[in-house]
C-alpha cells in the first residue's frame, strides 16, 4: 500500500513536470522577444514550477525507502522537507522578481504586445487550471504535502497569468509602468505562497496534534477494563497518525488480563479512527504508582 503510494504520486509528478515545462518555454520564450518582464517573470515562475516538481520526484523517491537499523519509523519526512525546499525556492524566486522590476521601475522598457502574446497567455492558464485541480485533488486524496504544495505552486501561477494579461491591455492604453509593477504583484503571491507551505509543513515536522483528545478518550472508555486515560498524544499526518497514551485499568488484573485490555484499546482506536498507523499504550494500576506496560 505505501509502495503504491510513492509510486503513484511519483508518476503524477513526471506528468506534471514535462507539462509546466512546456508551459515555462512558450511564456519564456515570448516574453524575453517581446521585453514583456510580466511574461518572462510569469515564464520563470512556471520553469520554478517544474524545479519543485524535481525536487518533489526526488524527495518522494528518498521518503520511499524502507525503516532502517537507524531510522525506526521511516524515512516518510522527507516528504515533508521537500515541501518545505519547494516554498524556500519560492521565496527566493519572488525576491529576485521584485529585483528585476525595481530595475525596470528605473530603467523603463515598452514591451511589444501582440494578439500571440494574449494567445499564449490563456493557453497556458488553460493548461496550468487544469494542473492545478488535478494535483490538488489527488494531493487531498492520497494527503501527500508534496503534490498539495505543488499545486498551490501551480495555482499561484495560474493568479500570476491573469495579472499578466491584464497588464497587457493595460500597456496597449499606454500604461507601460503596470509591467513591472506587475511583475512586483506576482512576486507577492509567489511569497506568500511560499509561507503557507513552509507553515503548514512545519505543523507536521513540530507533531501538530492530529486527533481532538476527547475523540480519544470517549473511545477508550468503552472499552471494557479501561478505567481512566491520561497523557493522550498524536501526531503525523491525516493519512498517518501516531497515538500515544497511559490507561489505568484494575490493579487485580494478571499481566496478561491487562494486556488484553491494551488490545482491545488498540483495536478500537484503529476501527474507529481512520489512517492510524500505531497506537502505544502505558499501563497503570488504576490508584497507585505501581506500574505494567504492553
Amino acid at each position: 500500500m505505501i509502495d503504491d503510494y510513492y509510486r503513484t504520486v511519483r508518476r503524477i509528478l513526471i506528468i506534471i513536470l514535462f507539462l509546466n515545462l512546456s508551459v515555462a518555454i512558450a511564456k519564456l520564450s515570448y516574453g524575453l522577444y517581446s521585453n514583456s518582464l510580466s511574461m518572462t517573470t510569469d515564464g520563470f515562475h512556471s520553469f520554478f514550477d517544474g524545479t519543485s516538481n524535481v525536487i518533489g520526484i526526488i524527495g518522494i523517491t528518498l521518503s520511499s525507502r524502507p525503516a532502517d537499523k537507524e531510522h525506526h519509523y521511516g524515512h516518510w519526512k522527507i516528504e515533508i522537507f521537500s515541501s518545505i525546499i519547494i516554498a524556500i525556492i519560492l521565496l527566493l524566486v519572488g525576491f529576485e522578481i521584485i529585483q528585476s522590476s525595481i530595475d525596470r521601475f528605473l530603467n523603463p522598457i515598452t514591451p511589444e504586445i501582440t494578439n500571440i502574446s494574449f494567445l499564449i497567455m490563456l493557453v497556458t492558464i488553460a493548461i496550468n487550471i487544469g494542473i492545478s485541480w488535478y494535483e490538488y485533488r489527488k494531493g487531498k486524496q492520497m494527503d501527500s504535502k508534496i503534490l498539495i504544495a505543488d499545486s498551490m505552486h501551480t495555482r499561484s501561477d495560474i493568479f500570476a497569468s491573469i495579472a499578466v494579461i491584464l497588464g497587457f491591455f493595460a500597456i496597449n492604453a499606454g500604461y507601460a509602468f503596470m509591467d513591472p509593477l506587475i511583475a512586483m504583484g506576482i512576486a507577492v503571491l509567489i511569497a506568500k505562497t511560499g509561507i503557507d507551505i513552509i507553515r503548514e509543513s512545519s505543523e507536521i515536522l513540530l507533531d501538530k496534534s492530529t486527533v481532538d483528545k476527547q475523540t480519544i478518550e470517549n473511545l477508550l472508555m468503552t472499552v471494557e477494563g479501561v478505567q481512566g486515560t491520561h497523557r493522550i498524544r498524536t501526531r503525523g499526518k491525516t493519512s498517518q497518525k501516531y497515538i500515544d497514551m497511559h490507561i489505568t485499568v484494575d490493579p487485580s488484573l494478571s499481566i496478561e488480563e491487562a494486556h488484553e485490555v491494551c488490545v482491545k484499546a488498540e483495536k478500537k482506536l484503529k476501527r474507529c479512527i481512520p489512517d492510524v498507523k500505531e497506537v502505544l499504550i502505558h499501563i497503570e494500576p488504576d490508584g497507585n504508582n505501581s506500574k505494567k506496560s504492553c
